[in-house]
């Protein structure tokens, strides 16, 4: 019996991982970011972080969703590249089935030989948060997965 009520137990136990993505754009000469995570647990963090409800469904007021979503995910999300801290510059978001798919870009980036990325976003809403990152640079794509509290990377190509 206990077996069984195990099982339910871990089955139905939500997960919390979100997805970043970054691309880099050799001819554009651009780092395309996008970021995903279930719409819920982003809602709570943003709600959290700025006391404010927030419904990014059905925002009354897409403008200031988009502020307090730009400012989340630059704060929680640092990328360096050759040593260099750079800005990232939100684009906008969207929502598919469950997720919130969140987008920036970054420009002036010639080269991608080594690229640190800090990703600690729903770290403070879950303790076991899990960042995925995808890097795909010069026909190469490279992974590696954060469980918080670990929250930087370094990719080389």
């Amino acid at each position: 019996m206990l077996h069984i009520l195990l099982f339910f137990i871990n089955f139905f136990h939500p997960f919390f991982v979100s997805v970043t993505e970054i691309r880099h754009n050799e001819r554009n000469k651009t780092l395309e970011v996008s970021s995903r995570m279930f719409f819920d647990d982003f809602e709570a963090a943003l709600e959290k972080q700025y006391h404010v409800k927030i419904d990014i469904l059905k925002p009354s007021d897409k403008k200031v969703v988009d502020k307090l979503i730009d400012d989340y995910i630059r704060r929680h999300l640092v990328l360096t590249v050759e040593g260099k801290k750079v800005s990232l510059q939100y684009t906008g978001y969207e929502i598919e089935e469950d997720g919130a798919w969140c987008y920036f870009t970054v420009s002036n980036v010639n080269n991608l030989n080594k690229l640190t990325v800090v990703d600690n976003i729903l770290f403070e809403a879950h303790s076991s948060q899990i960042n995925m990152i995808h890097v795909i640079a010069a026909g190469t794509r490279k992974s590696t997965k954060l469980d918080n509290p670990k929250d930087q990377a370094v990719f080389t190509f």
